[in-house]
């Protein structure tokens, strides 16, 4: 799972990243406000924002984030006097927040606990598993081979099996925001499909994607 982490305090990202890296997340640090608003589509499932940093405060970037992502977990970071950029914070959505200063240990529950999938495994049908964290397909028990973009796309309904993944969504998160097409997203797709009983991914018109309403976190 990607996460953003906003923070000017260099010594304490670099320990942010280290420490969530070892927990199997992939992090991407910005010490700057306005880089890290301009990379906010990059496919992050979780944010991690100082609210005073530089260019951009954390507060306008989660107000971002809100217009444009509802349920994406958000945590704030904040120092002793910011009680009222906090109280604002929570009315404008974000999920938890943490006082500096911190125990890195505490930080890290917070993000589990935020931004962990609900289940480490989903079922697209009675047969077919994908394991979220080993980031691996099972049919019948045997593995079957993935390609990156493959496994991408299958972890995006790790939160919510039944969401519909825009085209957007998809480039942000699969393409991890390098420009493709529809076209190379459908061959994606089909490519996919012939691994898998094909009805598990099912289109919506005009919209991209979901998995067939079966499915089911086990």
């Amino acid at each position: 799972m990607k996460i953003l982490v906003l923070e000017d305090n260099l010594r304490l990202l670099k320990l942010i990243k280290s420490s969530l890296n070892k927990e199997d997340f992939v992090v991407d640090c910005f010490d700057n406000g306005q880089e890290a608003l301009e990379n906010l589509e990059n496919g992050y499932k979780c944010f991690i924002l100082d609210i005073n940093v530089p260019s951009i405060d954390g507060i306008t970037i989660l107000e971002y984030i809100r217009m444009n992502h509802k349920d994406i977990p958000v945590l704030i970071i904040s120092s002793n006097h910011d009680l009222e950029k906090i109280e604002k914070s929570y009315k404008m959505g974000c999920d938890d927040y943490i006082k500096k200063p911190f125990y890195i240990f505490e930080l890290i529950q917070k993000v589990k606990k935020l931004c962990s999938p609900t289940s480490s495994k989903y079922e697209l049908t009675s047969n077919t598993i994908f394991d979220i964290k080993q980031q691996k397909l099972y049919i019948n028990g045997i593995e079957v081979f993935l390609t990156k973009k493959e496994i991408l796309f299958l972890e995006l309904f790790s939160q919510d099996l039944h969401h519909v993944a825009s085209y957007d969504e998809i480039v942000n998160y699969v393409w991890e925001g390098e420009e493709t097409n529809l076209t190379n997203i459908r061959a994606m797709i089909k490519r996919l499909r012939k691994k898998i009983p094909i009805d598990s991914i099912v289109i919506v018109k005009g919209m991209g994607y979901s998995l067939n309403k079966e499915a089911k976190f086990i």
